[in-house]
C-alpha cells in the first residue's frame, strides 16, 4: 500500500546560532531559531513521513515546552520517525524537497545534503529530489529573515515474507 505525505516548516534566522539544514552545518552568520537545532528540512521531512502514516506531527513527539528535548539535534527526530516507520512496516520510496531561502545560496551544498539524507534514510540519493528556491525579495524569506521547506514523500508497505511463516 503506497501512501504520500506532505511536510512544511519555517523558522526565523537569528544571530548566535548555527545554520543546520538537512543535518549539515552550513557556513552562514545566522542560524534558525527553534526549540531544536531549527533544521526546517529535517522537520518537514519528519512531518511528511508521519503524515504519510496518518500520524500526528513532530510536535506531538517532541513538544516545544519539553525541557528534556530543548536543543535536540533534528537528526534524532528523524531517527525516532524512522523507528515508527519500521514498527509500522513501511519503507521510503522517495522524497522530494523544496527549500525556500534567500541567503545563503544552497546549490553548492545540494549534493552534500542529498547524500547525508540518503545515508540517514537508508535509501539511494537518486531517490531524493532537492531544489533550492528564493522568494525574489518577497516577504520574510525574501528579506533573508526566514527559511522554509516543503517535503513530499512516498512510502510503501513492506510485503510479508512468505517463507518465514511456512
Amino acid at each position: 500500500m503506497m501512501r504520500t505525505g506532505i511536510g512544511f516548516d519555517i523558522h526565523r534566522f537569528v544571530d548566535g546560532r548555527r545554520f543546520i539544514l538537512g543535518g549539515i552545518c552550513l557556513p552562514f552568520e545566522k542560524g534558525l531559531l527553534g526549540h531544536s537545532d531549527g533544521d526546517v528540512l529535517l522537520h518537514s521531512l519528519s512531518d511528511a513521513l508521519l503524515g504519510a502514516m496518518g500520524k500526528p506531527d513532530i510536535g506531538y513527539l517532541f513538544p516545544s515546552d519539553d525541557k528534556d528535548t530543548e536543543g535536540i539535534e533534528s537528526r534524532k527526530i528523524v531517527q525516532k520517525v524512522l523507528e515508527i516507520i519500521e514498527e509500522e512496516a513501511y519503507y521510503i520510496e522517495n522524497a522530494d524537497i523544496v527549500v525556500l531561502c534567500e541567503q545563503p545560496k544552497l546549490l553548492p551544498f545540494a549534493e552534500e545534503i542529498k547524500n547525508n539524507l540518503a545515508e540517514m534514510l537508508g535509501i539511494g540519493a537518486e531517490r531524493i529530489g532537492f531544489k533550492a528556491k528564493t522568494c525574489e525579495g518577497l516577504g520574510d524569506i525574501g528579506s533573508g529573515d526566514a527559511c522554509a521547506c516543503f517535503v513530499t514523500v512516498l512510502i510503501n508497505k513492506k510485503q510479508a515474507d512468505k517463507t518465514s511463516s511456512q
